[in-house]
């Protein structure tokens, strides 16, 4: 099977791996274009070198080649390269995210837990690796947990410690409460820490949700925390951007993630002043 038009070794130019059909003429831009997306379609994540060697161009021709592809929508830019733009436009249904990554979101969780101190008032929202959050706070903590939730709490039964369920209409393909009345709930109290749980986290798009109805709920418990913003979210969420904002890169204070989380996208949160804590295995509970 010949390989796609884009490939190349690694440490090879595209002349020397017979892959520049015209035979030391440069590519012209839809050429070049096309080998950046069919790179990005498998590896997600590209430098600016590699895609230099990849078309043996100039770096200023690259960067100039990823400017043209991010106002199209294809991708987006990051300090030292690109990544793939991935658009989430539907909620998934519960069983098919809670089937996802089932480990990473285990460990995010114990991890994103741990960070819950003595005495906090902790906002959580609906989704599985919150489910996983709240599986794993202490038994007898002293905090109160604000959440909209539902399958959390039919999961962990007596929790042990202050479990708050907001009201509000049941959202049925996430497992949670919104709307109206969630929402009132939510001006009626300030927390400490809120945990999130997001479909998407990019840095020009900030973190996503796919669903109106949930994203007002976050923002308002964003709005209504005193301290820190922990998004959790697994290796699979960079780079998808959904339709509705919850929250700017720069209102987040942690992400917790897994070891599979690109490590040049750790070097770019941190020049938002995000930090990155990576969960390794965990005892499962």
């Amino acid at each position: 099977m010949n390989p796609p038009p884009w490939f190349v070794k690694v440490g090879q130019s595209p002349d020397s791996s017979g892959q520049n059909e015209l035979m030391g003429k440069p590519l012209i831009p839809a050429q070049r274009r096309e080998r950046i997306q069919g790179y990005l379609a498998t590896r997600q994540i590209a430098r600016i070198a590699d895609l230099c060697a990849l078309l043996d161009a100039s770096d200023a021709t690259v960067r100039r080649d990823l400017e043209w592809m991010e106002d199209e929508g294809l991708l987006e830019r990051t300090h030292g390269g690109a990544i793939l733009s991935r658009r989430l436009i539907s909620e998934p249904e519960y069983l098919q995210r809670v089937n996802k990554n089932p480990d990473e979101k285990k460990w995010i969780g114990a991890l994103a837990a741990s960070l819950i101190g003595d005495g906090d008032i902790v906002f959580i929202n609906s989704g599985t690796t919150t489910t996983q959050v709240i599986r794993h706070i202490r038994p007898n903590a002293d905090i109160s947990v604000f959440t909209n939730n539902l399958n959390a709490a039919l999961e962990i039964g007596e929790a042990g410690f202050q479990h708050h369920l907001l009201g509000g209409e049941y959202q049925p393909v996430s497992k949670s409460s919104a709307g109206r009345f969630a929402i009132e709930n939510l001006r009626q109290i300030y927390a400490d820490i809120c945990i999130i749980g997001v479909d998407g986290i990019s840095l020009k798009h900030g973190c996503t949700v796919p669903v109106n109805a949930e994203a007002e709920v976050v923002r308002a418990m964003v709005e209504r925390t005193k301290g820190r913003i922990v998004i959790v979210a697994d290796h699979s969420k960079w780079g998808v951007v959904s339709n509705f904002p919850v929250a700017t890169i720069d209102e987040v204070d942690v992400l917790v993630t897994d070891e599979k989380f690109d490590p040049s996208a750790i070097e770019e949160l941190a020049g938002h002043e995000v930090e990155t804590v990576v969960a390794g295995r965990q005892v499962d509970r």
